[in-house]
């Protein structure tokens, strides 16, 4: 993990009170934070996610995850860094705003009838 992904971690998606996975493996992309009950995937960027080729990329991997009923959230390194209060203040808000029926969705439906979750 990188220094923004550890600060992250340890000091708030360890012990929220929803189970958050680490580099959870999603279709062929690997994520940096999963939560299932929101279905919420955090993305923590480096520098190398700000070249064109990386933008478009990304860009793409967001639309396959969102087909999956997915929502994703990105913060660069800095924003984790410098402003560590609102990330997790944003954090909390999304998951507020998505609190979900216990059912499954799509993307755990289909993966869970192939053993990959």
């Amino acid at each position: 993990m990188t220094d923004a992904e550890k600060k992250l971690w340890y000091g708030f998606l360890r012990n929220y009170t929803l189970t958050f996975h680490r580099q959870k493996p999603i279709h062929h992309f690997i994520v940096d934070f999963y939560c299932s009950s929101p279905a919420l995937v955090i993305e923590i960027d480096g520098g190398s996610h700000f070249t064109s080729d990386r933008v478009e990329y990304d860009a793409e991997r967001t639309i396959i995850l969102e087909g999956y009923g997915l929502k994703v959230i990105r913060f660069n390194n800095s924003e984790v860094m410098n402003n560590f209060e609102s990330v997790c203040t944003e954090i909390d808000r999304v998951i507020k705003t998505r609190k979900r029926k216990p059912s499954k969705s799509p993307f755990e439906t289909s993966l869970l009838g192939k053993g990959r979750l």
